[in-house]
């Protein structure tokens, strides 16, 4: 498998750079989990960090790559598929 070092920014993995592996089409996956044990016990909390492009090219604005970027949220978006009715 290959694997490709990536920054993250935000939370408390800042400034860290960490090789993710990459998938068939050579991407990262869009969130990455990182879950982190309870001291007292209890379940986990999870860090949620979002891939976003890292920058591009100044003259043919091409994409130099990605990074991960932290959500404070905690919750990945629902999937959303053409043939659902909005709302539901």
């Amino acid at each position: 498998m290959r694997s490709e070092p990536t920054p993250f920014e935000g939370g408390p993995m800042d400034g860290r750079i960490l090789p993710i592996l990459l998938g068939p089409t050579g991407h990262p996956p869009k969130w990455y989990e990182i879950p982190v044990p309870d001291g007292a016990g209890g379940p986990p909390t999870v860090l949620l960090y979002q891939r976003v492009p890292s920058g591009y090219t100044k003259r043919l604005h091409l994409q130099k790559g990605w990074k991960y970027v932290f959500d404070p949220t905690g919750e990945k978006p629902k999937l959303r598929w053409p043939w659902t009715k909005p709302g539901s």
